[in-house]
């Protein structure tokens, strides 16, 4: 009896194919709503979590614009800086764009980054071809540099750049290497989200960058400690300095550990998540109703035949997981479909904002059991009416 009652749900719904399917609408756009939308937001985190990671960990970003009277740091502030405990390194960071020539071919808005040895010698897996900028080409007056892939694709497609020249600012410089156009800083991640359009980026000595800008001054630099766990002392230890070297005054630096902004941005995902479901919900719960509204005429419809299954023997039980059967798998069936249709929008979604796709399993065990339990939930009325009916009632009924 079990087995004939889920076959006669089954077969009731393809004999209403049109009603299922309206009936069913509101949970598929539910569910493509949860799916969808945390699939692109949990791609979009992630894309920036590996961004984050890819550029190591252990560091920490100060940006100091400094005050009226002294605007930046020189090189002798950064020996103090230098000096302090658990500090393996500085790399200052210079940032800038200009014009970039080659033969008769020119690029504007192109960025400049100004670093120094330190920088490459705790960044790992930056060159391609040829070789990183070393100490001896920070004395201000060595014109080297190194491109990344989207730069040579305008200046040096097909060619081998590293040995050759182009001007820069109007002076001319030598590539020493080639670096990804996918290798990020913690700059260069801020410039992204600033909206910044740049084409390539070539990356010089820092003292090269600040003659670029007309300034002697440095107002970013990222620090390198020997342990993430001493990340406190050694922003206490900075916070102490700088505020020595600007005289206490206030707002002059900042200092973000990269760490902190991880778990941050680890906070903002779960909540934004929760806040995505709680929308997609309302139109669940539209879903929902409108299931209960179908199974309330379709036990309307079919009181006869509920009163003969009972006057031949049929158990109440029988009939009420009949109905709710049917309305679970109405349910599940606009939950899966739900699922394919936020997949395919994510995938599209993903290729024309040049993000990777990532399948997320969360999301889909969300929907569809999400889908289950509204099946569940808006069925049980409509199922137990059904196998509540007086079985003499029933069958008088015109």
């Amino acid at each position: 009896m079990f087995i004939e009652s889920i076959r006669m749900s089954l077969e009731n719904i393809m004999a209403n194919k049109l009603r299922s399917f309206l009936t069913t609408l509101g949970i598929l756009i539910g569910v493509t709503a949860i799916i969808s939308l945390i699939t692109v937001m949990e791609g979009a985190i992630n894309e920036v979590n590996e961004r984050f990671d890819a550029m190591g960990s252990g560091k920490l970003l100060v940006q100091v614009p400094g005050t009226a009277l002294k605007r930046g740091l020189n090189d002798n502030d950064l020996s103090i800086l230098n000096q302090i405990e658990n500090i393996k390194g500085i790399s200052p960071s210079v940032t800038t764009m200009t014009s970039a020539q080659r033969n008769r071919v020119v690029q504007d808005n192109v960025r400049i980054e100004g670093r120094n040895d330190v920088y490459f010698r705790f960044t790992q897996d930056l060159i391609n071809l040829g070789r990183e900028l070393n100490i001896l080409d920070m004395d201000g007056h060595s014109n080297v540099c190194i491109i990344d892939e989207e730069l040579i694709d305008i200046l040096f497609l097909g060619e081998n750049p590293v040995g050759q020249t182009m001007i820069l600012g109007g002076k001319e410089y030598m590539i020493v290497g080639t670096t990804n156009s996918d290798t990020v800083s913690l700059f260069g991640v801020m410039a992204a989200f600033s909206g910044m359009s740049t084409k390539g980026t070539v990356t010089v000595p820092y003292r090269n960058a600040l003659r670029m800008t007309s300034n002697s001054r440095i107002n970013a630099m990222e620090i390198y400690m020997t342990d993430d766990e001493v990340a406190d002392e050694v922003i206490e230890s900075l916070e102490i300095a700088l505020n020595e070297i600007f005289n206490y005054r206030e707002r002059s630096f900042n200092i973000l550990n990269l760490d902190s902004l991880n778990e941050t941005l680890k906070s903002m995902r779960n909540m934004m998540k929760t806040l995505l479901v709680g929308i997609a919900s309302i139109s669940m719960l539209v879903g929902g109703i409108g299931i209960m509204n179908m199974m309330l005429v379709t036990v309307s419809e079919r009181t006869k035949e509920i009163g003969l299954k009972k006057a031949v023997g049929a158990e109440p039980m029988i009939i009420q997981l009949q109905f709710l059967f049917e309305a679970i798998v109405l349910s599940v069936i606009g939950g899966l479909l739900g699922t394919a249709v936020g997949l395919l929008i994510s995938f599209v979604v993903s290729v024309m904002i040049d993000m990777k796709f990532t399948v997320s399993f969360s999301a889909i065990l969300l929907g569809v059991g999400f889908s289950a339990l509204v099946g569940i939930l808006f069925g049980w009325s409509p199922a137990r009416q059904a196998s509540m009916l007086n079985p003499i009632d029933a069958l008088r009924t015109e």
